[in-house]
């Protein structure tokens, strides 16, 4: 079973920039695709973004063009660099991979 930890959360005003990083436990990590969620309060998960082993990407409607997620496999890290945040962007910011997720890191966009 995978292991992941998220960190690279924090407060942050809108328009900035934070980067989320997802560091994975493992021998399979690279061998498999990765993907972030988000979860608002008062609201369901929603998925953000997925890279698969070969590095291709998808996004949500509500963040292509700011987020961009990336992986290292050779530090079993995967990234999500997110720009031009907006408070809509407040979450608790999950990995998934493989039926595991990692334990969250709290985004909060606001002045």
């Amino acid at each position: 079973q995978v292991q992941l930890v998220e960190s690279g959360g924090g407060l942050v005003q809108p328009g900035g920039s934070l980067r989320l990083s997802c560091a994975g436990s493992g021998s399979i990590f690279s061998a498999y695709g990765l993907a972030w969620y988000r979860q608002a309060p008062g609201k369901q998960r929603e998925w953000v973004a997925k890279i698969t082993s070969g590095s291709s990407t998808n996004y949500a409607d509500s963040v292509k063009g700011r987020f961009t997620i990336s992986r290292n496999n050779g530090k079993n890290t995967v990234y999500l660099q997110m720009n031009s945040l907006k408070p809509e962007d407040t979450a608790v910011y999950y990995c998934y991979q493989l039926g595991s997720w990692g334990q969250g890191t709290q985004v909060t966009v606001s002045s």
